[in-house]
């Protein structure tokens, strides 16, 4: 992708780095050549980012031209964000104290120029703040906290090149020529396709949501629609921009990088799974309990537990009863409770976490049915058996870890019972036209809905294991579609 330096004077960059152009702020912004040139990554360097100010809409028509603005103009809204800030100065806070650790001062500036620093000891945090906040230059303000013993991020923002210290100027063009230099020849370098695709995972986690050969199946259906991939982590917040589409493929919650991610991606006009509406929709029960039941979808006697109403709830509700918390997942944070006296600590406990939590009547069944949709439309159909001699489909230990899980039965769509079927889409749809897996009971001739999940399981050789390889064809292609009907195709 050929890059261009932008301005407010090319003098403030007088010079020569192999294959990347300069230009002046005002003739990016006017000039039809520039408008019409595609693919160009934009280096903005303009001496302010405020609103309406020249800098700011060199990146706002860089985004419109469909060029690769750095910063973004959700970049430099972040860098702006007090919230953002803070979440970063969290995320960040062992690696801050180990870099800062030898400070006897009580407040220290950090530059910051193309991820690099004069300094060698603070390379790594000047790497991870770059990779968060993709700015070209930049300074953070970090300040020493008496309170909490410890270095906290106040601020960090973007600095004018003209801004820049005489006595740092040739280390800035050793960074820049470094990192333009290591963009041209980088092994990891995507191959050339129409549009490219972040696949945002996380190699540690326990337990994914596609284990690796599905990443694989996922890549190659994704490079044989049109895409180039590359797999990204949590790192790499500040390089969405790069992007075209946006997959997670990492268990999602709201207070979490993941939700991060997608609320940025879809900022930044990216086509995202899942968006981060579906995640705010779908990792919250309460919020799921109120919507099925203003829309008459079936499920099991429910009640939303406040402190006002535990009381009533074994009167309601009876023994055995389910307790959830809002954001559970993959069993964890639900709770069977047998009997009266090990409600009231079961209730606090959960309590203490959340004002609001999800009580449900127990329905015993020997399996759970997962439909999986994608764009309204069915994709798979499992039965997912619960684990030997337990009630759940995982069965854990005290510390949450998974002990043992029931065996599981792909089926074709097409056999699915009309009433789930009918259900499990009746549901989803209420949420979006995103990638979920709505899991079901039958007890009876009933058939009743457990939960919406986004981010749902789709590992190989299982709920690939009727469509195989087609099912990830269908979920890329579809993201192309939605690729091109925003862009326009190439």
């Amino acid at each position: 992708m050929p890059s261009l330096i932008v301005v407010d004077d090319p003098g403030d960059w007088p010079h020569v780095i192999s294959d990347v152009e300069v230009a002046a702020a005002s003739s990016y912004l006017t000039n039809a050549e520039y408008t019409a040139r595609r693919g160009l990554k934009i280096y903005n360097l303009c001496r302010s980012y405020r609103y309406q100010s020249t800098g700011y809409y060199v990146s706002l028509l860089a985004a419109a031209r469909g060029h690769r603005p750095l910063p973004g103009v959700q970049t430099i809204q972040d860098l702006k964000s007090a919230e953002i800030v803070r979440t970063i100065s969290e995320e960040l806070d062992n690696l801050v104290q180990k870099s800062l650790s030898h400070l006897q001062s009580k407040d220290f500036t950090l530059s910051i120029y193309f991820g690099k620093n004069l300094a060698k000891r603070y390379e790594l945090l000047c790497r991870k703040l770059f990779g968060l906040f993709q700015a070209p230059l930049m300074r953070a303000q970090f300040i020493w906290s008496s309170r909490q013993s410890k270095w906290q991020l106040q601020n960090i923002g973007p600095v004018a090149v003209s801004d820049v210290p005489e006595d740092h100027r040739d280390f800035l063009l050793d960074a820049a020529s470094a990192y333009f230099a290591g963009r041209q020849i980088s092994p990891k370098k995507r191959k050339h396709s129409r549009y490219d695709m972040a696949i945002l995972v996380d190699p540690n986690e326990a337990e994914p949501p596609s284990n690796e050969k599905a990443l694989q199946r996922f890549e190659k259906a994704a490079e044989q629609a049109g895409f180039s991939t590359e797999r990204i982590g949590r790192d790499d917040y500040g390089r969405l921009a790069e992007f075209d589409a946006l997959f997670i493929r990492e268990t999602t919650a709201v207070n979490h990088h993941t939700y991060r991610f997608a609320r940025r991606a879809a900022a930044e006009g990216l086509v995202v799974i899942d968006d981060p509406k579906s995640i705010l929709k779908c990792t919250n029960k309460v919020f799921l309990a109120e919507i099925l039941d203003a829309h008459k979808v079936p499920t099991p006697r429910t009640l939303i537990v406040h402190r006002d109403n535990r009381k009533t709830l074994a009167g309601q509700l009876g023994f055995p009863m389910v307790l959830k918390q809002p954001d559970s997942s993959f069993s964890q944070g639900v709770v069977k409770v047998e009997k009266e006296s090990d409600l009231k600590e079961t209730l606090e406990r959960l309590m203490n976490r959340s004002d609001l939590i999800i009580a449900q009547e127990f329905l015993p069944t020997s399996f759970d049915w997962r439909v999986g949709i994608f764009d309204r439309q069915p994709l798979y159909a499992c039965r997912y058996f619960m684990a030997k001699k337990h009630w759940q489909i995982y069965k854990r230990d005290l510390g949450g870890a998974k002990m043992d899980e029931g065996r599981y039965e792909t089926v074709p769509v097409e056999h699915l019972p009309n009433t789930v079927l009918r259900t499990a889409l009746k549901a989803a749809n209420l949420i979006g036209d995103g990638l979920y897996g709505v899991d079901l009971k039958q007890a009876g001739d009933q058939t009743y809905i457990i939960e919406i999940n986004d981010n749902p399981n789709i590992d190989a050789g299982v709920e690939d294991k009727i469509l195989k390889n087609h099912l990830y064809d269908i979920i890329m292609r579809t993201l192309l579609r939605r690729v091109e009907q925003r862009k326009g195709p190439l």
